[in-house]
């Protein structure tokens, strides 16, 4: 009996010790408050919104408007003639699409051919533009102004200065494309339509490349005709204007600052008997204008067609002088110059050549 009344007590104080123990625990740790996620910055946009031209700041625009139609088939009393008529426009461009500058020249390149289908002018002739003919072309003994084309094409490139594209569209002419503007009566009588229209080719075709409002723009053409051919019994024969233009721009020290660099080929075909086989009222596309369609790609080396090689030779010669474009060093034409050899594998001559010119036209 007294063993079973001391086990009773033993359990009842063990009982007792273990709640007391239980009591005496310290509260389970609260878990530490969390802070709010930090606000992750918002992703920049894929694209970088374009930045606004620096004051002052001009586009650089070119545009070339071509016609053969006054070619002429070979008879027996007369020669044939493959006539190329390219009108040649340069302008600068402020942000409001008002033109700043200006200039006007036309490659009139004629290419005589027998009726046996020969060619029988010089080819290797350089053809002279408009602007470089000045006197020499002739213009001024017919004129009713007492003017030579040059200072008529002059006197049309400055009156559009301040003007916009269609402003410049606007400007009235009589049925024969001559001007009926008051303002230009005196100075202008020669068919400004195709004047007109590559002027707003020009303006359509400027971009920012770096020319700023004060920079000189210079004007460069050269033609040459040697690519032409006879015709024989088993191929056509054709007379072929090869033109290569630059729209340029240059600030005070000479250095350029934009540039923009084109060619045509106006082909004019004819069979052995000295007739053309050539569509005379089919346009004559710019290679800029030809773009993948003139088919250099397939050919080149370094898989870039004709117009991205000239966009690579143009912008090579932002910040150089003419002087030091005539200098870049070359291999039968072709560029050997390490910064060039992986964009321009095409001849650079025509490039450097109106890039000269464009430096000597520059006002």
């Amino acid at each position: 009996m007294k063993k079973l009344i001391a086990l009773i007590l033993v359990l009842a104080m063990s009982l007792f010790a273990f709640a007391g123990c239980a009591n005496q625990q310290p509260p389970a740790e609260k878990p530490a408050e969390e802070k709010p996620a930090e606000e992750k910055p918002a992703e920049e946009p894929a694209e970088k919104p374009e930045q606004p031209a620096a004051e002052g700041a001009v586009k650089t625009g070119l545009a070339v408007v071509t016609s053969v139609e006054k070619s002429k088939d070979a008879t027996a009393d007369a020669e044939g003639l493959g006539q190329s008529d390219s009108v040649v426009v340069a302008v600068t461009v402020d942000k409001d699409g008002k033109i700043i500058k200006a200039a006007i020249d036309t490659a009139q390149t004629k290419i005589n051919f027998s009726a046996e289908g020969k060619v029988t002018s010089d080819m290797t002739a350089v053809y002279k533009s408009k602007q470089e003919l000045k006197e020499e072309y002739g213009m001024v003994k017919a004129s009713k102004i007492g003017k030579e084309w040059y200072e008529q094409a002059n006197a049309l490139a400055e009156y559009v200065v301040g003007k916009t594209a269609e402003e410049v569209k606007a400007i009235p002419t009589d049925d024969t494309g001559v001007t009926t503007d008051a303002d230009l009566v005196a100075s202008v009588t020669i068919k400004i339509n195709d004047y007109k229209e590559a002027i707003e080719k020009a303006v359509a075709n400027a971009k920012d490349l770096g020319a700023s409002a004060e920079d000189k723009l210079g004007l460069g053409v050269l033609t040459t005709i040697d690519k032409s051919k006879d015709a024989s019994a088993d191929a056509e024969g054709q007379t072929q204007a090869y033109s290569t233009y630059t729209a340029t721009t240059f600030n005070a020290d000479g250095k350029i600052t934009s540039s923009v660099i084109d060619a045509s080929q106006a082909n004019v075909k004819f069979d052995a008997t000295g007739k053309i086989t050539t569509d005379l009222k089919a346009g004559v596309k710019t290679k800029n204008e030809l773009g993948d369609e003139y088919g250099m790609k397939k050919a080149s080396k370094i898989g870039k067609e004709w117009f991205e090689q000239a966009a690579a030779f143009a912008e090579y010669s932002v910040g150089k002088t003419a002087d030091e474009i005539s200098k870049i060093a070359a291999e039968n034409g072709v560029a050997t110059d390490a910064d060039l050899v992986s964009s321009v594998t095409v001849g650079i001559e025509g490039f450097q050549q109106v890039i000269e010119k464009a430096a000597a036209n520059a006002k």
